[in-house]
């Protein structure tokens, strides 16, 4: 029995898998946070990873996604104010749209709503929303202070 696993092969439960081959690679918890979220179907709430899928099965799929956006939920609400605002400065610079895009997008459209894992409390929830557009306002009014604000409509 070799003493050290083989490189490419998975992990023992589709949760470390998922960990270890894609969240580990991501740099922020707000960027693993809407990554979670956007494998989560609106329309049926089942979360889906064609890779992990196809490992460990659509049930341990499922499971471990849904598992692993909610911890990363957590995660994010414990973290200190301050801290949330860098890591949400961090993500938004690694998208391809300009920031104040991005942050007027989000605060018009309020999209940020719907990646809450529906396993939140309501209380987890307001708290989520209400930071996030605090720190989307404080960014907005910083971005436009410091000359990007001509980049504020995607039509001017």
């Amino acid at each position: 029995m070799p003493r050290f696993k083989p490189k490419g092969t998975l992990e023992r439960t589709a949760t470390d898998d998922l960990w270890r081959h894609t969240l580990s690679r991501i740099p922020t918890v707000f960027g693993r946070f809407m990554y979670l979220a956007s494998l989560r179907d609106p329309n049926s709430g089942i979360y889906r990873h064609h890779g992990l899928s196809t490992s460990f099965g659509r049930d341990d799929s499922n499971q471990a996604l849904k598992d692993s956006h909610r911890r990363t939920f957590r995660e994010w609400l414990k973290l200190p104010l301050a801290e949330r605002s860098r890591d949400l400065v961090l993500y938004l610079r690694d998208l391809d749209d300009p920031e104040i895009v991005v942050v007027n997008h989000w605060l018009s459209s309020k999209l940020y709503r719907d990646q809450v894992p529906s396993s939140a409390r309501k209380m987890e929830r307001e708290l989520f929303n209400q930071d996030l557009e605090i720190l989307l306002e404080t960014l907005r009014n910083s971005l436009a202070g410091a000359g990007t604000g001509q980049a504020s409509s995607p039509h001017g």
